[in-house]
């Protein structure tokens, strides 16, 4: 599981996630994911267009940073998940608790100078 960050448009940054999220590619990013995404308030969009396979670990890991942000007073949404990923997300109904976005373009839009 590889990484890359970058700011976009409206003071939101870019999470992009490459590889399977289980729990080799969970292990592999969770100290520098976890910093990028709880260390200070920010407007977060988890770009999942890499990402071929989601694990509970995985699951695990995107929701203890959405929860993060949330009690920093910041914003992490998920955006253009692969169709089998976005199912895991909606059985598992992770989709209820952190908004997901067809494409990178709308979740920024949608949380941009929140």
């Amino acid at each position: 599981m590889k990484f890359e960050t970058d700011a976009l448009e409206g003071d939101v940054q870019r999470i992009a996630l490459e590889g399977r999220l289980d729990i080799d590619g969970s292990q592999a990013i969770d100290a520098r994911f976890s910093f990028l995404t709880t260390g200070r308030k920010a407007n977060i969009v988890v770009d999942l267009t890499g990402v071929s396979f989601l694990a509970s670990i995985g699951i695990r890991l995107l929701m203890t940073a959405a929860r993060g942000q949330k009690g920093r007073g910041g914003h992490l949404v998920l955006a253009a998940a692969q169709p089998p990923v976005l199912k895991v997300m909606q059985t598992a109904g992770i989709d209820q608790l952190i908004p997901v976005y067809p494409d990178v373009e709308s979740a920024r839009a949608a949380i941009a100078g929140t």
